[in-house]
């Protein structure tokens, strides 16, 4: 019988607090309601044996330190770190495991000076590194904090730092035919860290395209070394006749400016392309984000030269430029 059967029969009875059944007989017990019903006898006398089951808290790959005095330079942060990976590292390897990823958590002094504030209001900076590779080794990963820390400013001094690892089993990848790997991640994405430092990391990633109708839209998101399933295979799929595919249109880097003579023909002039203007679609009118200050608006024509070229100009606050030239 399930245990709250039993406990609907013993209601049944009167039975409703553990005197009441620990007063009952055990075999009768037993021959009644079955052996579920005695382990209930045994646990409201206290005869009853529970095994006690040792469970292993999650180890916490961390190191910290706490500085006697106030460090407003970088050399004895980098001693500690430096110190605080090999430390993880060595930890790491006794138990087959690599580091996937590192926080690094610097605490400020308080900006405060009245010593009745607590301390726990002491502000910190967390800054997290993905390692494109998962290793332990301790001068690549030394590096790419160093990286971090060469351009890093704190108007507070520093009182504290942690270092913490996620480990994770080393992964041993078989790439396609197709596919390749990069020769060394760690000094792409030490190059790039390098870039974000000396160029903001809203100017170096990947760009892509957002979901907007303005030309050249796009934003930057962190480059990431992921090969498209499917990518491969297309390459060697049966090809596309030249015929069959869309004009592409190379654009400038920038606009290009533009003048149009007017006579009894048109001539268009520029740095990059000149010639009498034969035929021509537009204007295309497009505009946006009327309901914000990045409001937008401009004009739009394919024109075609007299020798053969197919341009794309567009006129914006009574500017002509070139986008660029279809192929």
């Amino acid at each position: 019988m399930e245990v709250q059967e039993i406990l609907a029969v013993l209601h049944k009875w009167g039975i409703h607090t553990l005197g009441q059944l620990a007063a009952l007989d055990k075999e009768e017990l037993r021959a009644r309601l079955g052996s579920e019903a005695v382990r209930l006898w045994e646990r409201a006398n206290g005869t009853a044996t529970r095994l006690l089951k040792f469970v292993l808290p999650p180890e916490k790959f961390e190191e910290a330190f706490e500085f006697d005095h106030e460090i407003e330079t970088a050399e004895p942060l980098l001693f500690m770190l430096r110190r605080f990976l090999e430390q993880l590292t060595l930890r790491l390897s006794a138990i087959y495991l690599v580091a996937r990823e590192l926080t690094l958590t610097i605490v400020f002094a308080n900006s405060c000076h009245d010593e009745s504030v607590a301390t726990a209001t002491n502000a910190s900076a967390a800054r997290t590194f993905k390692i494109p590779q998962p290793t332990n080794d301790v001068d690549l990963l030394f590096r790419m904090l160093q990286t971090h820390l060469e351009n890093f400013k704190s108007e507070q001094p520093i009182i504290a730092v942690a270092l913490m690892a996620e480990p994770i089993r080393p992964v041993s990848q078989q790439f396609g035919l197709f596919e390749t790997a990069l020769r060394n991640p760690h000094q792409l994405y030490e190059t790039l860290a390098r870039l974000s430092a000396l160029l903001g990391s809203d100017c170096v990633g990947t760009p892509v395209l957002q979901e907007t109708h303005r030309p050249d839209a796009f934003r930057m998101e962190p480059f990431a070394w992921n090969i498209e399933v499917g990518t491969a295979r297309c390459a060697v799929r049966g090809r596309r006749s030249a015929a069959s595919l869309p004009p592409v249109l190379r654009r400038f880097r920038r606009a290009v400016p533009a003048t149009i003579f007017t006579s009894q023909d048109r001539h268009l002039q520029s740095d990059k392309v000149r010639g009498q203007i034969i035929a021509q679609r537009g204007p295309y009118l497009l505009s946006g984000n009327w309901w914000d200050e990045k409001v937008w608006a401009r004009a739009e024509w394919d024109l075609q030269l007299e020798h053969g070229e197919v341009i794309r100009a567009h006129d914006a606050d009574g500017v002509c430029k070139l986008d660029g030239i279809y192929d």
